[in-house]
């Protein structure tokens, strides 16, 4: 599923919190079928990651500014980021409405790799919030409370869990 090593801190990360669901829904996670018809150019991989990734940044400074969905605790994750459950829903379709034009063109080559994203930005958010007090290492703390909310949000949708069998990791 990843050419990345198993001693990649950012693949040990994925790999455990796929086993903590794993362990949440007491049963093997699915992994979800892509299409090759039409095959994903690199540059067009690259496209919808970029759009994932922007999509990360602009909801959660929207969140920053407006602080609308901050709670004790943090906010909740298909309130803060909207844009990218949406998208990463829609990279994950598998099935459409039998009078859609076209038949679903599921990519999760694109998901798996903004999990990737996603687990790099909770390392390096783990790391600036482990800092001395400061307020650059709250908003550090902030974000990676959201951004851990996400990775789990996104990994549950990527492995077809439903948000209630999840439910013992959390606000998901």
């Amino acid at each position: 599923m990843n050419t990345m090593s198993a001693s990649d801190p950012v693949q040990q990360l994925v790999e455990s919190r796929r086993l903590q669901i794993q362990k949440s829904v007491g049963r093997p996670l699915r992994i979800p079928r892509g299409t090759d018809d039409p095959p994903l150019t690199p540059e067009r991989h690259a496209y919808l990651l970029e759009e994932l990734e922007e999509l990360y940044w602009n909801d959660l400074e929207w969140e920053n500014i407006t602080e609308e969905e901050r709670m004790e605790g943090g906010g909740l994750t298909e309130l803060t980021f909207p844009g990218v459950l949406a998208m990463v829903d829609g990279l994950l379709l598998e099935e459409v409405s039998d009078d859609a034009h076209t038949g679903p063109e599921p990519r999760p080559e694109v998901v798996q790799a903004f999990v990737e994203f996603l687990s790099k930005r909770v390392l390096d958010l783990r790391e600036a919030a482990g800092g001395a007090p400061s307020e650059e290492g709250d908003m550090a703390a902030l974000e990676l409370r959201m951004t851990e909310a996400l990775l789990d949000r996104v990994l549950v949708a990527y492995h077809r869990v439903s948000p209630e069998d999840a439910e013992p990791l959390g606000e998901l």
